[in-house]
């Protein structure tokens, strides 16, 4: 049986092809992360920021508690004040969709019941958000994330 040399050809090979795994899974890995990215929250996050405390004051101001849950094909969105009234807004906008990509958001059509918001809407499994705003009778514009609980 012959010995065989390691040669500076071999080396180079080597080199080439593990950096050539590296950079390959790299670019997978971006491509990826970048499909899925959802977008900005907002334009000019300077310019927002610059009312953040005014806004977030007056949102906590109304003393707002929000649950969502779904059931059964049925969106729940309750809205209730400091003693734990039903809060019907002057104007609700919400979508719904996945933390990690837009590709599933929908929009419901929410219909105040007298106790909550609800709509009919088909979810898939996995973890889903509300992002919704909401606006008082007194014009104070209400911004919140909601963890969506599926029963």
């Amino acid at each position: 049986m012959t010995e065989r040399k390691l040669t500076g050809k071999h080396v180079l090979f080597g080199f080439v092809g593990a950096f050539t795994v590296i950079i390959g899974v790299n670019l997978v890995l971006a491509y990826s992360a970048i499909k899925t990215f959802p977008g900005l929250e907002v334009k000019n996050s300077y310019v927002a920021s610059q009312t953040f405390n005014d806004r977030k004051a007056a949102q906590e101001a109304l003393g707002w508690d929000i649950s969502a849950h779904h059931k059964a094909g049925i969106l729940r969105l309750a809205i209730t004040d400091p003693q734990g009234t039903p809060v019907e807004v002057a104007n609700l906008k919400a979508t719904v969709g996945r933390a990690t990509h837009v590709k599933d958001d929908v929009t419901p059509d929410f219909r105040f019941d007298g106790s909550a918001y609800v709509a009919p809407v088909e979810l898939g499994d996995g973890n889903w958000n509300i992002r919704m705003i909401a606006l008082a009778d007194d014009g104070t514009e209400f911004k919140q994330r909601v963890v969506l609980i599926k029963d």
